[in-house]
């Protein structure tokens, strides 16, 4: 099947887009479903008695709970919406890590974590005097069960790991992290950014404690993102922001806070976005992920393999097939990696230049950046043809300054 026909990008751009690593494409059903929203229901939700407001909290409940059902949460107020999964791992770092750091506690994240993911716990371990340490990948770009253990202290009380890197495309066996984590009193904080647009998530047979994620990298809008946690941590948390809508009472010097999840939505949520991803669940669910496994595995082998015959180009990826998802790094040698993807941009294909919000795992490389073509179940063979086609080209434009 054609996926690319359900997008109407591509029916307007004749362009091969490999960047779905930084936002996907956005299918009909999903901006039909927003049009809907504004042409019927546009109302603020949880703000008014009248039957349009009702409606419209209706719309964004209802789409909570097809969250919950999608990552098979326990409760649906164990969903809280944001505006993306950085906001989401703020929120963790300042209302959970803030009270439940002290000096002589670690918390524990690999080196592969986006900034989002890191910069919130250096800011909160330099604050409570707790020590940030790392889980170092090995040559295979993947994280070993050694170096995982060796970190994971009975001192640690945090740890946080991405699922997938956005950089290598390295699949994290966090389920067992959860569990060994766990085994040492620790608090496992998941980023499953890059994973849940590919595979299936289950917060529950993963035992993952919160886990976040964005929605305009599985078909949704920009802005709108999700925090899963788990409904007894949630409830000792302190809100992260505060506002309309997440009170309860407010008197002259005390408020109280309402009940989950509104503690953790203050202010006019990002409506349209909720129902856009509500329609994204849909358009995945009506695909499946098999089907979406299936055509990572397919394209990205394909890539795999038309790319490894590139003696010229750097490959940042691990041999091991079963634990990569549908991102490959890559640089030819001796290039800049931006000047490499203006010249792909020249033939129309889009991939993603620059340290990805990932410069300590740059500098543990020995590098400053790379190209980066994520895929996505819009992506074809003929895509990749197009980007080896233009790496081809970049190459030969620079090959007589290149010192092999």
């Amino acid at each position: 099947m054609n996926f690319k026909e359900d997008f109407p990008i591509f029916k307007n751009r004749d362009i091969a887009y490999l960047d779905s690593g930084a936002t996907a494409q956005k299918p009909q059903i999903v901006i039909d479903a927003i049009n809907n929203f504004y042409d019927k229901f546009n109302a603020n939700p949880h703000r008014g008695a009248y039957t349009l407001s009702v409606e419209a909290t209706a719309v964004y409940e209802d789409t909570r709970e097809k969250i919950a059902k999608f990552i098979n949460a326990k409760h649906p107020e164990e969903i809280i919406f944001s505006k993306n999964a950085s906001e989401s791992l703020n929120l963790l770092a300042y209302s959970y890590g803030l009270d439940n750091l002290k000096n002589g506690d670690d918390v524990v994240i690999s080196i592969m974590e986006h900034h989002s993911n890191l910069v919130p716990w250096q800011f909160v371990t330099q604050k409570t005097g707790s020590e940030l340490k790392y889980m170092y990948i090995n040559d295979e770009f993947e994280l070993s069960k050694e170096e995982i253990e060796s970190k994971i202290t009975d001192n640690t009380k945090i740890v946080g790991i991405t699922h997938v890197s956005n950089v290598l495309g390295t699949i994290n066996n966090v389920k067992e992290i959860i569990k060994y984590a766990h085994k040492k009193g620790a608090v496992v904080i998941v980023d499953a950014s890059q994973s849940i647009p590919h595979m299936k998530i289950d917060v529950q047979d993963l035992d993952a404690d919160f886990l976040a994620f964005s929605g305009h990298k599985m078909f949704a809008p920009l802005g709108i993102g999700v925090l899963y946690g788990k409904r007894e941590l949630l409830n000792k948390m302190n809100p992260f922001l505060m506002g309309g809508d997440m009170i309860e009472y407010v008197h002259e010097q005390k408020t109280t806070f309402a009940p989950l999840p509104n503690k953790f939505e203050a202010g006019t949520q990002n409506v349209e976005g909720v129902v856009g991803l509500g329609a994204a669940i849909d358009y995945i669910n009506s695909i499946g992920y098999d089907k979406i496994q299936e055509h990572d595995r397919e394209i990205v082998e394909y890539a795999r393999e038309k790319l490894s015959k590139l003696d010229y180009l750097y490959i940042y990826m691990t041999p091991n097939a079963e634990n990569h998802s549908a991102v490959i790094s890559f640089n030819i040698k001796g290039v800049h990696p931006h000047d490499v993807a203006s010249i792909l941009d020249s033939e129309n294909v889009c991939v993603r230049s620059g340290n990805h919000c990932a410069q300590p795992l740059m500098r543990f490389l020995g590098i400053d950046s790379t190209c980066r073509a994520s895929f996505y179940i819009y992506n074809t063979k003929e895509d990749v043809d197009r980007l080896v086609a233009g790496i081809e080209k970049a190459y030969k434009m620079f090959e007589k300054y290149i010192n092999r």
